[in-house]
């Protein structure tokens, strides 16, 4: 038999594929889902107050509560026991207003990031009876109960429609819906993704009206995406000749849908157009009922997110008044439309207009009636209050780093009733008397305890103790930090390899997200990528710079109109910073972001006195003419309004001065980051006579995870990052 000779430049490449192999195996443990902590499945507390339902954990029971005790008192759902319908599992619930009945759903499957269509099914506690919640549509999106609980309005085909549970009737409210054309009561891409909202309908406490915004995208110029056979989730039909999707996204300075209100009327089945009197509003974010039908409360913004108006509109005579207006010397908070909360008498809304973030509570006839502030601290977010008049909220506080829930009593006295530092989120019941409460640490993993309001444990719901026992030896060490840039002082956090030597010299990986209003650097737990790397001998870096959360307007603000000009200075600062460290190699430095992050990494790779030896972006922005109106123009205007604006942020304008190797990774179907964002930036890189390493992830979105993707974005990093530091 003749001898085969195997060239050697296939041994090698044999020999790279099983390192490979290894490392994504290895790499697999630190990053989802396998770092995933456990979370209470489907907490809801019920109106009683005294109760909360939660879904099992084989998903086929919903089990009632009695918070004072922790101790299960009967099952609500048990689908071995239904009427009419069988199902092997559900996934998730919604409880009725007066808990009378449950929404059910399974088989969903996403939309968009947030958004989602799914088997809905009513389940009636007294009957056992479980129906499909549409007898025309198999799947539906974005149920909502009338206060009554006799109703549910939907959305299925970009229309609404109305269920009478009580006749199992079903009632188009809309009949223009068409994709890519007309969205009704659901939310187009830009407003999930920007404005966090998946559902734009809102149900009057007499339960005879139903608003809903509507949304034109004809206009919105369309973007088409290529989808491909692929080996994650094959799609055969796909396989031989890509199939392209399409769908509206409004890139920086296009337009936008159109946005108008409605109201519906259920006896008459009559709609009404609701008109808004400022001709400047572009954005409708949120609508929510007050206390009575006559008062539909409606948050805009114009274009700029500079200015902020709330309505208290009639639905009936459609007459509108302003009730709250607010003017930014640069963009209005998210949080003041985002996480507006309605009491019986009042409303309550976020705002930094005093230079740290506020609560205001405004009566529904626009009267100022108090303000909730925690010294030179931003409040993060507002619970509510009890019958007691005290008010509960979380605070970024006693450092921006961490997260105290704390209680404000009557009296004007403060309490911590969580953990006075780490990381800590609460969730109340109605009345405010009890709380599921989060907290974890550096040190700490996520521990969920039911509590009263004064912080007492009732029951502790998770501990994570098996989720933190098995990275036992694994978890690296993290230490907080300050230093400073142009004068300014910097959080960050410093992970240190395995046996670390303080004689030793290191390569650092600088990590960062930099984007407005974020921050990485978190007295939380994580295990993550960085624990494999310290494990590999390197140490990892983070840096909050300017523009960052949880430090008040000033500290955000400053990048207004220059994206990406700040957040490099300090960036490089904060690598200058890590050079000096006695323990770091200065000439083995490198910095990794995704998303903003990615954009970032390129701004640092490309600047002027640059002192990374290596970069890696993933799913980078290049251009902010390539990102959506909405957080583009938020901070940046439209490129008309600020042309060198855009230009001076754009890595695209910048790759003559690349001044270390690069390697980017992104998702072919990212619909949020546009592949376009990296291969144009590549396109120019060649061009010039120049290059960078890429690896693309078939079919993969913006997170890039499923078939062990996440595993290989790390794995593929720390080999790069091992043959150029």
């Amino acid at each position: 038999m003749k001898k085969t000779v195997i060239p050697a430049v296939l041994l090698a490449a044999a020999s790279t594929a099983v390192a490979a192999n290894s490392l994504v195996s290895d790499m697999a443990q630190y990053v989802y889902p396998e770092n995933r902590a456990a979370t209470p499945k489907g907490i809801t507390f019920m109106p009683d107050g005294e109760s909360y339902a939660a879904l099992s954990e084989d998903g086929r029971r919903v089990v009632k509560y009695q918070i004072k005790t922790g101790q299960e008192v009967e099952t609500l759902l048990d689908l071995t026991s239904t009427r009419e319908t069988t199902l092997d599992n559900i996934e998730g619930f919604i409880l009725s207003p007066d808990a009378s009945k449950i929404l059910v759903w399974n088989s969903s499957e996403p939309v968009y990031r947030r958004s989602f269509k799914a088997a809905y099914y009513t389940y009636e506690l007294r009957t056992r009876l479980l129906r499909p919640l549409s007898g025309q549509f198999s799947a539906q999106q974005s149920p909502v109960f009338s206060p009554d609980s006799r109703m549910v309005a939907f959305v299925a085909d970009n229309n609404i429609y109305v269920r009478k549970l009580d006749y199992q009737t079903e009632v188009p409210v809309t009949t223009d819906g068409l994709r890519n054309s007309i969205i009704n009561g659901t939310s187009d891409w830009t407003y999930e993704e920007e404005f966090q909202t998946t559902c734009s309908m809102a149900w009057a406490p007499d339960n005879l009206t139903l608003c809903y915004i509507k949304y034109n995208e004809t206009d919105v110029p369309t973007y088409d995406m290529q989808r491909y056979g692929g080996a994650c989730d094959p799609d055969e039909a796909a396989m031989l000749y890509p199939q392209t999707w399409s769908y509206k996204y409004p890139l920086a300075g296009k337009p936008n849908s159109k946005v108008t209100l409605h109201s519906y009327d259920v006896e008459t089945r009559k709609t009404k157009d609701l008109a808004l009197p400022d001709s400047r509003i572009e954005y409708i974010p949120r609508l929510h009922y007050g206390p009575d039908a006559e008062t539909l409360v409606v948050a805009t913004l114009n274009r700029d997110q500079n200015h902020y108006e709330i309505y208290r509109i009639n639905p009936k005579s459609t007459v509108a008044k302003s009730i709250y207006s607010e003017d930014s010397k640069s963009w209005i908070n998210t949080s003041a439309y985002e996480d507006i909360l309605f009491a019986d008498d009042s409303f309550y809304i976020n705002s930094w207009k005093s230079g740290y973030n506020c609560i205001y509570q405004i009566s529904y006839s626009g009267t100022a009636m108090r303000t909730i502030s925690d010294a030179d601290h931003d409040i993060t977010a507002y619970y509510g209050s009890d019958s007691q008049g005290n008010h509960y909220y979380q605070v970024a506080a006693p450092t921006p780093m961490d997260r105290t829930v704390r209680r404000l009593d009557k009296k004007g006295s403060l309490t911590d009733i969580s953990a006075s530092e780490g990381t800590s989120s609460a969730t109340f019941n109605p009345g405010c008397t009890y709380m599921l409460l989060s907290y974890s640490s550096v040190n700490q993993a996520p521990v969920y305890s039911l509590c009263t309001s004064s912080g007492k444990t009732v029951k502790v719901v998770e501990d994570n103790a098996a989720f933190a026992a098995r990275f036992n030896g694994k978890k690296a060490s993290r230490e907080f930090f300050t230093m400073t840039s142009e004068g300014n002082t910097l959080n960050g956090y410093i992970v240190k390899p395995a046996g670390f030597s303080s004689t030793g010299k290191y390569p650092v990986v600088m990590y960062q997200y930099s984007g407005p209003g974020s921050q990485e650097v978190l007295n939380r737990w994580q295990i993550d990528w960085m624990d494999a790397f310290a494990a590999a001998g390197y140490v990892v870096v983070c840096v909050d710079g300017r523009g960052t959360g949880g430090r008040g307007r000033d500290f955000c603000d400053v990048v207004y109109r220059r994206l990406g000009y700040f957040e490099t200075i300090d960036q490089i600062a904060a690598a200058r910073y890590a050079s000096s460290l006695p323990y770091v190699d200065s000439s083995r430095i490198g910095i990794f972001g995704w998303s903003y992050g990615g954009y970032e990494a390129l701004m640092c790779a490309t600047a002027q006195d640059c002192p990374y030896k290596a970069a890696v972006a993933v799913a980078p922005v290049t251009d902010w003419r390539f990102y959506d109106t909405v957080y583009a123009e938020r901070y940046m205007l439209t490129p008309q309004q600020n042309e060198d604006g855009y230009r001076d942020s754009a890595p695209l304008w910048r790759t003559s001065s690349l001044a270390c190797p690069l390697l980017i990774m992104y998702g072919t179907a990212d619909d949020n980051v546009h592949p376009a964002n990296s291969l144009e930036f590549v396109s120019r890189l060649q061009r010039q006579g120049s290059f960078c390493d890429m690896l693309l992830f078939p079919n993969m979105n913006h997170s890039i995870y499923g078939c062990n993707s996440r595993a290989v974005v790390y794995a593929k990093m720390l080999d790069w990052f091992n043959k150029n530091l």
